[in-house]
């Protein structure tokens, strides 16, 4: 079969790879779309390493259509469309004996920890699946498991009919989250950024949106005008690797100053770089301070909303590219990312 390979942290080859052999319990699923994530972006710029090991095939946000199935599988059949969760756990551990596991001590993903999505055939467990309907396309189903993120974040963060939130980055995970959010409530959702051209896109897409260009506004004194000194239910960092501000703290130190007494922060950002953050503050709030990783489930959710026509996927899609054009589609991503939300890449078969 044909993948894109990466050869080379920077570099990726569209060639000649094994196909993926079958256990009993896997189906083999051929691959029609595939999105490219901040990981990968992360992992091509060799951020992963030594976690990552090379040649490797990218790619964890995909979906397609079973091919063929190994002897134990009996939930579905040749032809099924499916989406996959690529998450595998331990079973083991003590977050998975409790059934937490997203926190898995050796949590692993295909596309990272394995060979992934961008190649012509993917081998999957059939507990990773999760059946698509004929009103979700190929080109959306791509899309579920960043999404999916979205949804668990709120999950996490406990957000609910009426609530009012501020999501800190209006990247690719921040709009999903505002996707998200808007099913559960329909209050204000502030979004900050330091694109101009992300917060348009948000605020386009949705009328409850409040953006605050983080270069012109301290987000901070604006959410204490906005709630009249009240605060915010959640507060969301979803920015990872900031930007330093002047005058300004850093994302999650914001957070907490933007909500309200015994609100929310949820964090889910990954940056690399300690957080100065004032627990007094935290504490005379009386607030929760979690965080949120991957998914737990939400596949399913997402595609009932996806199918219902509850989520905009197109206002998340930046540009469509044939999967042999990889090289070519990080290279963009990479020098503009102010152009490219997500980028999908058409899987050619």
């Amino acid at each position: 079969m044909k993948a894109s390979v990466l050869t080379d942290y920077r570099h990726l080859d569209w060639q000649d790879v094994p196909d993926p052999t079958l256990t009993a319990s896997q189906v083999l699923v051929k691959v029609n779309y595939a999105g490219i994530c901040g990981s990968d972006m992360h992992i091509f710029h060799g951020d992963f390493h030594p976690r990552t090991t090379l040649p490797l095939i990218m790619g964890h946000e995909f979906a397609g259509t079973i091919v063929d199935l190994g002897s134990e599988v009996k939930a579905y059949k040749v032809g099924d469309r499916v989406a996959v969760d690529p998450i595998a756990w331990c079973g083991q551990c003590p977050a998975c004996r409790v059934g937490h596991y997203p926190a898995c001590s050796s949590l692993a993903l295909l596309g990272i920890d394995s060979d992934g999505g961008f190649a012509q055939y993917v081998a999957a467990e059939s507990f990773m699946l999760f059946p698509l309907p004929d009103t979700v396309s190929d080109r959306h189903a791509a899309l579920i498991e960043v999404l999916s993120i979205g949804f668990h974040a709120c999950a996490r963060a406990g957000v609910k009919s009426g609530d009012s939130l501020i999501i800190f980055g209006a990247g690719r995970v921040g709009q999903c989250i505002l996707q998200a959010a808007a099913t559960l409530t329909d209050n204000s959702i502030y979004m900050v950024d330091i694109l101009e051209s992300r917060l348009k896109l948000a605020a386009d897409a949705y009328d409850q949106v409040v953006p605050i260009d983080a270069r012109q506004y301290h987000p901070a004194h604006a959410i204490t005008e906005f709630t009249k000194g009240q605060g915010v239910d959640v507060a969301i960092e979803a920015v990872g690797h900031a930007q330093a501000i002047e005058g300004q703290t850093p994302p999650v130190a914001q957070c907490v100053d933007t909500i309200r007494g015994a609100g929310t922060v949820c964090v889910l950002g990954l940056g690399d770089d300690p957080v100065p953050l004032l627990m007094k503050t935290l504490i005379w709030k009386e607030a929760r301070l979690v965080t949120s990783r991957v998914t737990h489930g939400e596949f399913a959710l997402t595609i009932d909303h996806l199918s219902e026509g509850h989520l905009k996927p197109d206002m998340l899609i930046s540009a469509t590219l044939k999967a042999s054009q990889a090289q070519h589609a990080f290279d963009l991503v990479d020098q503009c990312p102010e152009q490219y939300l997500k980028v999908l890449l058409e899987i050619e078969h």
